[in-house]
């Protein structure tokens, strides 16, 4: 990837998130010429409307931000973002049923979504929420998105105890290697925190601070 700004998914995940909100938000996607728009599932529409004619992606955040639905549940709603327009997919895992060790149910539900996003050509994320997981579990997780093969998985919603973090970004890479991309998300906030995660192997980041960051990046590469 060459083009610095388009590592972000620029992020508006506030649940108060007005019209004029999700309108200034896709502005300055586009000024900025950012990777995607991250945004809750009702948003997708108004959104893929408002970024008509251009590359930027609509991003529909899942079962957001606890994960606590039940598989048929998180694929309805994949299903429907997807029909109004979503271009990407994130969605939370079931903590409970990963503390639980039931591996075949958290396997389940990612390979259940990304064959949805699959079948229409649909980028998927996975999201762990780190915060809340042992290492050991981290790497179960990443395990099985070694067998799925999901596009992205990503260090947390932003809304949990924690973010990303550099340890969890190289311990996430050194298992997935190329077979699945990793997502930073959470906590971002300035250009030597992001530049750790890109130089720890992630290949997105998801961040409110984008504007922020890229202007810091740009005024450094005289851009």
């Amino acid at each position: 990837m060459n083009k610095f700004s388009k590592y972000f998914d620029h992020t508006c995940l506030k649940p108060y998130a007005t019209r004029e909100d999700m309108a200034k938000l896709c502005e300055e996607a586009k000024k900025y010429d950012f990777m995607m728009v991250a945004i809750n599932s009702t948003q997708t529409k108004l959104c893929k409307e408002l970024l008509k004619g251009t590359d930027i992606h609509v991003g529909a955040a899942i079962s957001f931000p606890l994960g606590q639905t039940t598989i048929e549940t998180k694929v309805f709603e994949t299903k429907d973002a997807i029909a109004n327009g979503a271009d990407e997919i994130d969605y939370v895992i079931n903590i409970t049923e990963l503390k639980e060790k039931n591996y075949d149910y958290i396997k389940e539900e990612m390979t259940q979504i990304v064959d949805v996003c699959r079948k229409h050509n649909v980028i998927s994320k996975v999201i762990f929420e780190n915060c809340y997981l042992t290492n050991e579990e981290k790497i179960k997780l990443c395990e099985i998105a070694l067998e799925v093969k999901p596009d992205f998985i990503k260090t947390s919603t932003g809304f949990g105890t924690g973010g990303a973090t550099v340890e969890d970004v190289k311990l996430m890479k050194s298992i997935v290697k190329d077979t699945v991309k990793v997502k930073a998300a959470g906590g971002i906030r300035d250009l030597d925190t992001c530049l750790k995660m890109i130089e720890a192997g992630a290949e997105r980041i998801g961040t409110s601070s984008a504007i922020k960051i890229t202007e810091a990046y740009n005024k450094i590469h005289n851009k």
